[in-house]
């Protein structure tokens, strides 16, 4: 088992997304990379500096990380700064938090072929993982608690693994 963060915008659709896929073990959404111990939604949500980020423990023999990673594209304008959707500000910044140095090289070669094909400099972070604090339960499996919920990812793409 392997873990990787992903920050895509509302962390809902990211979340709901990613749990389709064979070999994603398990998924929680938190708020990542910013200036302050345990920030509540309300603090993310008025600039504390954190991104909304889900915490992916995959299976890497099942779901090798440039998979994940390719998965992870098509859901996201990789062009686009601290917006996704209608959603704006930056704890909807998109990034890609690593714990592993192994991890880089498989980061790096699908953010250089996504490059490629956007034509432009990619908005994406790719950075170590500096900090991870758990959103609050009500933000865990949100759209399966809330079906109609707002998300930026169209719902044929929650399907995709099926």
């Amino acid at each position: 088992m392997e873990t990787i963060y992903l920050a895509g915008g509302c962390f809902w659709g990211t979340q709901r997304f990613l749990d389709q896929f064979d070999g994603v073990l398990e998924t929680q959404t938190g708020y990542a990379n910013g200036p302050t111990a345990h920030p509540s939604y309300q603090e993310v949500c008025a600039d504390s500096g954190h991104a909304e980020t889900v915490r992916v423990v995959y299976d890497e023999r099942t779901l090798p990380l440039g998979r994940l990673l390719e998965y992870y594209f098509m859901v996201i304008d990789p062009l686009s700064v601290n917006r996704q959707g209608h959603d704006e500000g930056i704890q909807y910044r998109t990034g890609i938090y690593y714990t592993l140095e192994s991890q880089l090289e498989e980061i790096r070669a699908v953010y250089r072929a996504e490059e490629e094909k956007a034509g432009a400099p990619l908005a994406v972070e790719v950075k170590p993982l500096e900090n991870f604090f758990p959103a609050e339960e009500y933000h865990q499996k949100y759209l399966e608690k809330n079906p109609g919920g707002y998300c930026h990812i169209p719902p044929a793409f929650f399907s995709l693994g099926k």
